[in-house]
């Protein structure tokens, strides 16, 4: 452990194990869900709508967790911790995923029969903004599967010693196999079981730092370790140097806001979840999940980083008597290092379960929605318009095996080209951050113009590529990987990308505003059931399938005039209700709070850092229980219903046996 260098606590083996044992592990776990689910209720992942969209009936508990999952990438465990020990405390003020439930609404209102945002864009704007987005959502995702793969796969490499372009060729494969089993739904399912763990190894970190680890065990020991840590490793910007204030934070909490929204509102995965929850639901959904997964960062960062930085000068820490290099901070090695100094061994073992959990969960989500981009937006808009449910399932199957492979190769790439997780996560606002607006836009103004569309988009990310390098030649002298993600470089790109793609889809729909009625929306259709094998379509009011309402059939029949008319009516949703309750929290969680503790300078006083823990822990709780206890008590008909369809057909078998 002596020169800095990071020693693998557990065996190549460990690693190899988690990856692929765990991921075929899921997958034959789906396989048996699969088949319980198409043997005991009404709907099954071997139709095309429940495989991309979950037959629209996926209840709040559920989409919920499945927020927090699919936002929980390793970044958002390994960045959090990262900022916290470079800064002092920090909130991890992202809470864009808040407002979705806005759009979420929206979407439910006007585009009911959606399936993708871009099948949104198309109908409204026509091509050419509909192939603009396209490759905004494909880089999207591209990115953020990047994002995930690089960081887990260098914090296994770094617990086990494993090499790390297999890890990182090997991540999506059992991903890929329990996603093709089992659909959409199947993520959601994962989603839970995956969330479920991450929070018990959460509360695990919190315990043990905050009540019975042997070096620090209360916060107020940590506390005080944290006041010699700034004697000894000041913050530079921060009043006395302390760790215990958010005084430097301001610049990374705007790139952070930047970045969070580029990743949500350009992400198919969290739309796919707008149009897969019940209507009824999607505002309490998107509220609680914004809530829950606000509590990862929070109470992961603040621990993980607080306890390295408190750790860094003992000689448990995996690289004493130096500190983690700059290098191995960009790999986000942060959180591992404090996990190897708190626990050790398990802690190593915590570690590396949390981060494959974190990877396959949000992974899972990316494959999802990827193939139904190419499926319904390339494939079935481009190539073959009149694909039938089979057809397009098959391709939804090879798209997800395809993605997965292409990511794991993509990023091998990276790793050669020392293109590490910090690179990649602060580069992807700059390209993608103009767009953000103006997709919101889409489905909540009716005066928003294709040509502004366009325009914003393109126009926003020219812009903010110039402002990256010209600000990062002026503040550093010098163009290069290490200085365009520094802070200043990075606050430039991202900021100029976001406001300027927004400034100038206003200006160009102000000089000639369109004048759109949402009814275009409206009358996506719904695609037929798979046992048809034709081209029948169901209108979106004609599908209204519950999880708990077991039916004679999934694809009613029609009448003529309901093919012919083609226009779904909007889905109950609350949008003002919505947007009241995402303005009050994202004011609360990102103004009212943050903004004061850090323009006070005040440095946490003992008593003062026991309450902010204290907090930390009962929100940590809270999230816990809308993650983990609510799915289950919504879905407890389902459960009741699979269980005595069990019962019965293992009674039915055992009478007839002789």
């Amino acid at each position: 452990m002596a020169n800095g260098e990071f020693v693998a606590y557990l065996p190549q083996s460990s690693g190899y194990a988690i990856i692929l044992g765990g991921g075929f592990g899921f997958a034959l776990f789906m396989l048996i869900l699969s088949w319980l689910q198409s043997k005991f209720t009404a709907t099954s992942p071997f139709e095309t709508e429940e495989f991309s969209s979950a037959s629209r009936s996926v209840k709040p508990g559920l989409v919920c967790s499945g927020i927090v999952s699919a936002w929980t990438w390793s970044a958002t465990l390994m960045v959090s911790s990262l900022v916290v020990y470079q800064f002092g405390i920090s909130g991890g003020w992202c809470v864009q995923i808040i407002f979705f439930s806005v759009i979420a609404s929206k979407v439910k209102e006007n585009a009911n029969g959606a399936r993708t945002f871009l099948e949104i864009v198309k109908v409204r704007f026509g091509t050419p903004a509909h192939i603009t987005f396209l490759f905004y959502a494909v880089f999207t995702s591209l990115m953020v599967s990047a994002i995930l793969l690089l960081g887990g796969s260098a914090t296994i490499s770094a617990l086990t010693g494993m090499d790390i372009r297999a890890a990182t060729m090997l991540l999506p494969f059992g991903v890929v196999a329990f996603v093709i089993v089992g659909g959409l739904r199947s993520t959601f399912v994962s989603d839970y079981a995956h969330t479920s763990i991450v929070f018990i190894i959460i509360w695990l970190f919190l315990y043990t730092a905050c009540g019975s680890s042997d070096l620090i065990g209360s916060p107020s020991t940590l506390h005080s370790l944290l006041v010699k840590a700034a004697e000894l490793n000041p913050v530079n910007g921060n009043l006395n140097g302390s760790y215990l204030l958010s005084q430097v934070l301001y610049v990374h909490a705007a790139i952070s806001v930047t970045i969070g929204s580029s990743t949500v509102f350009l992400d198919q995965s969290y739309w796919q979840r707008a149009i897969a929850s019940n209507p009824e639901g999607t505002t309490k959904a998107y509220v609680l999940g914004g809530i829950s997964w606000f509590s990862v960062p929070l109470a992961f960062g603040t621990t993980m980083g607080l306890s390295a930085r408190a750790l860094q000068d003992n000689p448990v820490f995996p690289t004493y008597p130096a500190p983690l290099s700059a290098a191995q901070q960009g790999a986000g090695l942060v959180a591992p290092a404090a996990a190897v100094a708190l626990l050790g061994r398990s802690g190593a073992i915590a570690m590396l379960i949390i981060t494959y959990m974190a990877v396959t969960s949000a992974c899972s989500a990316q494959l999802i929605s990827v193939s139904s981009i190419f499926t319904y937006d390339v494939y079935r808009t481009y190539w073959k318009p009149k694909a039938t449910a089979r057809q397009m399932l098959r391709i939804a199957h090879i798209c997800i095996a395809v993605w997965g492979l292409w990511i794991s190769v993509w990023c091998v790439i990276l790793n050669a080209g020392n293109v590490n997780m910090n690179f990649v996560f602060y580069f992807c606002g700059t390209i993608i951050g103009a767009p953000v607006v103006p997709v919101m836009l889409t489905v909540l103004w009716s005066k928003l113009s294709a040509t502004a569309v366009i325009a914003g988009s393109i126009g926003g990310t020219s812009l903010a590529l110039i402002a990256w390098i010209l600000t990062c030649r002026y503040f550093y002298g010098t163009v290069n990987v290490t200085f365009l993600v520094d802070s200043y470089s990075s606050l430039a790109g991202n900021v100029t990308s976001i406001c300027s793609g927004a400034l100038i889809a206003f200006v160009i729909s102000m000089i000639k505003p369109d004048k759109y009625d949402f009814s275009g929306t409206r009358s996506i259709k719904i695609i037929g059931s798979i046992d048809n094998d034709s081209d029948t379509v169901l209108t979106a009011q004609t599908v209204d399938v519950s999880v708990d309402e077991k039916k004679d059939s999934v694809t009613p029949s029609l009448e003529d005039s309901d093919i012919e008319r083609n226009e779904a009516r909007p889905a109950p949703a609350d949008v003002k209700k919505a947007f009241w309750w995402s303005t009050a929290l994202i004011l609360a969680m990102s103004v009212f709070i943050p903004i004061p503790l850090g323009a006070s300078k005040y440095i946490f006083s003992p008593g003062f850092f026991t309450a902010w823990m204290v907090v930390v822990m009962i929100w940590s709780f809270f999230a816990g229980f809308c993650c983990i206890i609510l799915p289950v008590w919504e879905s407890r008909d389902a459960l009741k219903r699979i269980f005595f369809g069990l019962a019965a057909a293992a009674m039915a078998k055992g009478k007839k046996s002789p």
